[in-house]
């Protein structure tokens, strides 16, 4: 049985091989992804080739899928969200948190539509997400500190201000380059991760469990 906990981590990799290597952990939720990864992952961007990847991802057993919409206007980006919320009812849709993106995120959140707003680089965004509905809002650690910022500080007082304003939207932290982000950040409440294999793999790399498991091993050999 699954733990109760809100926590909910993510893969944040349009990589299949990646998928195919952590899913089986246990340790995901589900996927994350965007024009970008596609990119990297050498996957086209276009709704046909997003709808195999959502099933592939559910396949290997995750419980929820984050898709990218794309365009400059807030036609083509709710048109796009649509087409992709349509692929199954476990998709959510991230929509850049700028005023044209937010604008078609409330169009497709009144739409019954799941909707991230993502790229968020300061608190008060997270109040938009909160304002127009948004499931959940995802905000650049590790960009962050690129602008000379103290990004857990920040994530940290989003989060106080999604509380402070009783919202149930969701602060899915991205950008994560250590897995002492994720405990700090889980320390001050926050309980939505989504990150990258090197990271994953950082997860289970404790020398100290790898030596006493190796011990384990020697001792049931006799």
């Amino acid at each position: 049985m699954k733990s109760s906990s809100r926590l909910q981590l993510y893969l944040d990799t349009a990589e299949v091989e990646a998928w195919q290597t952590w899913m089986p952990t246990g340790l995901f939720y589900g996927v994350t992804s965007n024009p970008l990864l596609l990119e990297r992952a050498q996957v086209p961007c276009t709704a046909a080739s997003l709808e195999q990847l959502a099933q592939r991802a559910f396949d290997l057993g995750a419980q929820e899928v984050q898709l990218q919409t794309w365009g400059e206007t807030v036609p083509a980006l709710v048109q796009r969200g649509q087409r992709l919320a349509a692929i199954d009812s476990r998709v959510v849709v991230k929509v850049p948190v700028t005023q044209t993106g937010t604008t078609a995120a409330t169009q497709l959140i009144a739409a019954g539509v799941r909707v991230t707003l993502t790229a968020a680089y300061a608190v008060h965004q997270a109040l938009i997400a909160a304002a127009v509905g948004a499931e959940y809002v995802a905000p650049y650690l590790g960009r962050i500190n690129d602008l000379g910022r103290e990004g857990r500080s920040e994530l940290a007082t989003m989060q106080q201000a999604l509380t402070g304003v009783h919202s149930t939207t969701r602060i899915l932290t991205a950008s994560i380059r250590s897995v002492e982000d994720i405990a700090v950040l889980a320390a001050h409440g926050l309980d939505t991760f989504t990150f990258s294999p090197a990271i994953a793999a950082a997860f289970f790399a404790v020398e100290a469990t790898s030596a006493a498991t190796a011990d384990f091993e020697r001792a049931a050999a006799g």
